[in-house]
């Protein structure tokens, strides 16, 4: 009988940038594919993103020397624009994000179910990698 004592993780950054702004680098295509990776040696050759209740979304991420790569996509649950974005991952993990407008910053903050592979403290610097490198493509595009 499988037990519901799923681990939620919670990481977050402010980025300086309107949430509007910050909501569209975080939701568009053209943008998903320059930050939406964990490191430099990583890339996302490509995205899509059904951004609606029951819309889905699929984000391609890759080693650049091509010997890793994988596809992470799911489902939105909630979909609040400028505010509130829930998803389940294809693996039945929830996430939740909340953009929180604070004048002309953004406070984001990102929830997610731990998976049972890798230990929590790996899959919690990956995530806030990942959202430390969305923080620095908002900062400094226009």
């Amino acid at each position: 009988m499988e037990t519901n004592d799923k681990v939620t993780i919670t990481v977050e950054t402010t980025v300086h940038a309107p949430v509007e702004k910050v909501w569209g680098y975080w939701t568009e295509p053209q943008h998903i594919t320059k930050w939406s990776f964990a490191s430099d040696d990583w890339h996302a050759p490509n995205a899509d993103n059904d951004l609606r209740n029951g819309g889905s979304f699929l984000t391609r991420m890759e080693a650049k020397d091509g010997s890793f790569g994988f596809d992470f996509g799911g489902v939105y649950d909630e979909v609040r624009i400028n505010e509130f974005i829930s998803y389940t991952i294809g693996d039945g993990r929830k996430v939740a994000i909340t953009f929180i407008s604070q004048e002309n910053d953004t406070k984001v903050i990102e929830t997610f179910e731990a998976e049972s592979t890798n230990p929590i403290e790996m899959q919690k610097a990956g995530f806030q990698a990942i959202l430390d490198n969305f923080k620095k493509y908002s900062e400094i595009s226009k």
